[in-house]
């Protein structure tokens, strides 16, 4: 099973910009589907964006549309999410998950990360 860790998060300021990565070891992630997810305080976990294998095609929550760009670099194994006009509303853990087990939607995966927090101060 791949191995997912995420970093990148922090406090910043409404309106900030922020680029979450996630690299991956024990596999190479060439052949996966990745996404991202966040879980805001008290709230369940809510899809943020799946990119496929190659990085050809992406797709998005609806409601999370233009500000979010998940990204990939299989030379790096590595997954990127740019957030863009952070709000206070983005407040949350991010976590980012590989290997598609169903396709959903919203998409479920096999394997995950522990998670790094964002918090956005207004």
């Amino acid at each position: 099973q791949v191995q997912l860790v995420e970093s990148g998060g922090g406090l910043v300021q409404a309106g900030d910009s922020l680029r979450l990565s996630c690299v991956a070891s024990r596999r190479n992630i060439h052949g996966y589907g990745m996404g991202w997810f966040r879980q805001a305080p008290g709230k369940g976990r809510e899809f943020v964006a799946v990119i496929s294998e190659s990085g050809g095609r992406a797709h998005y929550a609806d409601s999370l549309q233009g500000r979010f760009t998940i990204s990939r670099d299989n030379n790096k194994n590595t997954l990127y999410l740019q957030i863009d006009n952070l709000q206070s509303e983005d407040t949350a853990v991010y976590y980012c998950a590989a290997d598609i087990v169903d396709a959903g939607p919203p998409p479920r995966f096999a394997s995950w990360g522990q998670g790094t927090q964002v918090t956005v101060s207004s």
